[in-house]
């Protein structure tokens, strides 16, 4: 079984910062993709920063400039550092990730349960 476990929300001021982590355990072979999401009240999710095993990232526009995304492979973990927050960030921030599990050929891909960030003016 392979688990995906999000820390680092909260509230805060909007130009201010916080800094997700999401650890994956379990039976894990390898990572491919990891990434992060958010879903705001009566939104679709969607992407924010994505970073693949090559180290290549990905950034919505919408966070471009204020969002770094990182992993560490040796811990099978991600991480968003957020600054200069604005309001409209507000939303709950899920992890992803693309993950082969020992014994298999394929990667599955995994949700972490979810962390809200809210952001006040």
């Amino acid at each position: 079984q392979v688990q995906l476990v999000e820390s680092g929300g909260g509230l805060v001021q909007a130009g201010g910062s916080l800094r997700l982590s999401c650890a994956a355990s379990g039976s894990i072979f390898s990572i491919n993709a990891m990434g992060w999401y958010r879903q705001a009240p009566g939104k679709q999710r969607e992407l924010v920063a994505q970073i693949f095993s090559s180290g290549n990232t990905n950034y919505a526009d919408s966070v471009k400039g204020r969002v770094t995304i990182s992993r560490d492979n040796a811990k099978n973990s991600v991480y968003l550092q957020m600054n200069s927050l604005k309001p409209e960030d507000t939303a709950v921030y899920y992890c992803n990730a693309d993950i082969i599990r020992v014994g298999n050929r394929s990667p599955y891909n995994y949700w972490g349960q979810g962390t809200q960030v809210t952001v006040s003016s």
